[in-house]
């Protein structure tokens, strides 16, 4: 049961027929309890019409015994004002619903006279009036053998020398049951069938729409299984959610795809660059045991400083990667490029005293490696400016070297990217430097961008928001 109601079809089925049911049945109460109301009302109203017709018989001076009192079927009783039946049906059986449970006439009490004998001249003396308000009561009746369900109206009538009368009169309720039982019968029937047809259409809406997700389940799934990123997930011919899902499932995977290949080009660019120096300072330690005179210390010290650098790059790209944070601390940037370019020489600074937030030690780092970059093409000089510049810090590290191609401006900041194939690796890094610049200049929240300098040279302009 749990597996069965675990798909989004059959929950989509079962909700849509729980609904559907709790709609019809709250509809088909209404119906009935309004079907049930206005055959009840036409039923109140044939009474009234009944009583009101007795007792104007009643207000016209008519004796009991002239009442035209025996319909089959609509019991009839008179009522005076003691709760004595003085007149009813004559085949009148049993009553309840009315003013009295009496189905014969009861005797007057002593001193009381209700003066109903045959002579006319005296009937012709009684006047009476008939009352405006009508009472209604549910109750039954048996008439010569036949129990009923009746809706009563009772009906009062003034009537000289016999006081107030109640007549009560009933209207069978029969057809009405029967209407209202008809009704029923047919919600009882056709609500199941209807829930079945809307439970078996919601079942094949929901089949057909989430056919296109299956399809893109099976295909993640077989991804999965054969870790090929380059496969893509089949998109629908649509425009509604599935498609939009399939298309943003695609995206993702080609994100993922050129994730991981960028991911592989760097282990494998990190192990090339890390083989050279260790290879060579394998070499000078093994030349050194060997022969002790041989050993070049420099060189040796030389590629353990290249590793050390090498290994603190990786480092800092890992952390970089993993979504490290610059943190919030405010520090002067103008100190920090004083500090910087203290100890080098060929570097001319102008720079303001600007506050920026974020890491000093990350700054310090994409400082260096802009000066190291600059003091590795330049011919004589390096300049250095930093300006604050419409809620920007705005630093720039400018050469006078040949400059970048503007077809290489981008390429050169993605990682172990080097232009000058022809320089030994010795005198240049390891193209990981200007790709860590612009990762810490990105997650300060700014950029880093390179264009000609005015000596002809390249001007790296690393752009920081004020805070």
């Amino acid at each position: 049961m749990r597996r069965l109601f675990g798909s989004v079809r059959a929950r989509a089925t079962l909700g849509a027929t729980v609904v559907v049911a709790i709609a019809l049945v709250a509809a088909g109460t209404a119906v009935l309890l309004s079907l049930w109301s206005n055959l009840s009302g036409q039923a109140g109203t044939q009474a009234e019409r009944t009583a009101r017709a007795v007792a104007t018989q009643l207000s016209g001076g008519a004796g009991y015994d002239r009442l035209s009192l025996d319909n089959d079927d609509q019991p009839v009783q008179i009522v005076d004002g003691s709760k004595r039946l003085v007149a009813a049906s004559k085949d009148l059986e049993r009553i309840s619903g009315t003013g009295t449970d009496a189905v014969r006439v009861q005797p007057a009490q002593p001193g009381r006279g209700d003066d109903d004998d045959d002579d006319g001249d005296d009937d012709a003396l009684r006047t009476g009036a008939i009352g405006e308000e009508v009472d209604f009561s549910d109750g039954s009746a048996t008439i010569d053998g036949d129990t009923a369900d009746y809706r009563f109206a009772a009906v009062e009538v003034s009537v000289r020398d016999k006081g107030t009368l109640t007549v009560y009169a009933g209207a069978p309720l029969a057809a009405e049951q029967s209407a209202v039982r008809t009704a029923l019968t047919v919600m009882l029937i056709g609500l199941p069938l209807l829930l079945v047809v809307v439970a078996g259409v919601t079942w094949l809406v929901t089949r057909r729409a989430l056919r296109p997700v299956e399809g893109i389940r099976r295909e993640m799934a077989a991804i999965t299984a054969s870790e090929d990123l380059a496969r893509r997930v089949p998109v629908p011919d649509a425009h509604d959610e599935v498609a939009r899902l399939a298309r943003t499932t695609n995206e993702t995977l080609a994100a993922l795809e050129a994730s991981v290949e960028r991911q592989r080009r760097f282990v494998a660019d990190a192990s090339h660059e890390l083989r050279s120096p260790i290879a060579s300072l394998r070499t000078q330690l093994e030349v050194g045991a060997a022969h002790p005179g041989l050993l070049d210390v420099g060189g040796a010290v030389e590629d353990t400083v290249r590793l050390q650098r090498l290994a603190a790059d990786l480092l800092l790209l890992a952390r970089l990667d993993a979504g490290e944070g610059p943190g919030e601390a405010r520090f002067d940037l103008g100190a920090l490029v004083r500090e910087e370019t203290a100890q080098r020489t060929g570097v001319t600074v102008t720079a303001e005293s600007v506050e920026v937030a974020g890491s000093r030690g990350q700054l310090a780092r994409v400082l260096a490696n802009l000066l190291d970059n600059a003091h590795r093409h330049a011919r004589s000089r390096v300049a250095v400016t930093l300006r604050a510049e419409d809620g920007w810090a705005v630093l720039g590290v400018a050469d006078d070297g040949a400059g970048v191609p503007p077809d290489e401006r981008e390429r050169i900041f993605e990682r172990f990217v080097r232009l000058d194939d022809a320089r030994s690796r010795d005198d240049g890094g390891a193209g990981l430097g200007l790709a860590i610049a612009r990762d810490v200049a990105l997650r300060h929240g700014g950029t880093l961008t390179v264009r000609e300098a005015p000596e002809g040279g390249a001007l790296f302009e690393l752009r920081l928001p004020v805070p």
